[in-house]
C-alpha cells in the first residue's frame, strides 16, 4: 500500500518522525500491522468482544490494511497516552440505553475519529465556542502565533490526504498537547466545530478574508448542529 502524504503539512507534520519508519515499511510491502513496527498491532479479524473491550484487554489493535487504520496507528505512536485513556474513558462510561452509546462514548467517538486538541488564549477559545468566525480567524488573526494544534482524529488525517475547505475537526482544549487528560464533563456539545482549513497558516487560500465569507463551511451558530457520529462536514 502506498500513502501519497505530504509530511511537511501542518496537520501531518506532528507524526512525521514516527512515519518515516512507517511509510519505508509499507513501501517495501508490510501490512499495515507489520509496518507500524510495535506489538500492540496485530491483524484485524473476527473479535470474541468488542473492539474497546479487545483492545482494553489484551493491549493491541487490531488493524486492517488501509489508510484509516494506518493513521489510527499512527496517532497511537505518537499519543499513546491520550489513546489509552481515551479506551479507559469508554470502559468507564455509564451504561446508556440499548442502541446508543450515550454522550460520553458519543464523544470520545468523535474525538477518536475527527479529533483535534488546541491549546489557544482565551479569545480565542472564546471566539469558536461562539463560531465567530470573523473574530477567530481574521481580527483575533495574530493571537494564532500563541497556539498550538494538532489533528488527533484518524478518520479527519486520512480525509486530510486530499485537503478540502469543509473538513471539519471537533476541538478539545487543552494546555499540553501531550496531556493525556480528559475533562470530567465530555459530550458533543463540549466538543466546537472547527473547519481545520482555516486555521491561520495551515492554508494557503485562508489568508484572504474572502475565504471566510462562505457559510455553506463557516456557518452561524445559530445554524449549526453536531455533525452525525464521525462526520467530518461541519453543519
Amino acid at each position: 500500500m502506498r500513502i501519497a502524504a505530504d509530511w511537511a503539512a501542518p496537520w501531518f507534520e506532528p507524526y512525521r518522525d514516527v512515519a518515516a519508519p512507517v511509510m519505508a515499511r509499507l513501501a517495501a510491502g508490510a501490512p499495515v500491522h507489520e509496518a507500524l513496527g510495535h506489538a500492540r498491532f496485530e491483524p484485524a479479524g473476527p473479535l470474541a468482544q468488542g473492539y474497546e473491550l479487545h483492545v482494553a484487554a489484551t493491549g493491541r489493535v487490531p488493524t486492517r490494511d488501509n489508510a484509516h487504520d494506518l493513521f489510527n496507528g499512527l496517532v497511537w505512536l505518537r499519543c499513546p497516552r491520550f489513546k489509552a485513556a481515551l479506551n479507559g474513558a469508554h470502559l468507564a462510561a455509564p451504561p446508556a440505553p440499548p442502541g446508543r452509546r450515550g454522550p460520553l462514548r458519543d464523544a470520545l467517538t468523535l474525538l477518536d475519529e475527527s479529533g483535534l486538541l488546541l491549546v489557544a488564549p482565551p479569545p480565542l477559545r472564546a471566539a469558536l465556542c461562539a463560531q465567530d468566525w470573523i473574530t477567530l480567524f481574521v481580527t483575533q488573526r495574530a493571537l494564532w502565533r500563541e497556539a498550538r494544534a494538532m489533528v488527533v482524529g484518524h478518520a479527519l488525517l486520512e480525509k486530510l490526504l486530499s485537503p478540502r475547505k469543509p473538513l471539519c475537526a471537533r476541538v478539545l482544549f487543552v494546555d499540553d498537547l501531550d496531556s493525556a487528560d480528559l475533562p470530567d464533563v465530555l459530550t458533543p456539545a463540549s466538543l466546537p466545530p472547527l473547519p481545520v482549513l482555516g486555521i491561520p497558516g495551515w492554508w494557503a487560500p485562508n489568508a484572504s478574508r474572502d475565504f471566510y465569507a462562505d457559510d455553506q463551511v463557516f456557518r452561524p451558530k445559530r445554524l449549526a448542529s453536531a455533525p452525525a457520529l464521525g462526520g467530518l462536514a461541519c453543519c
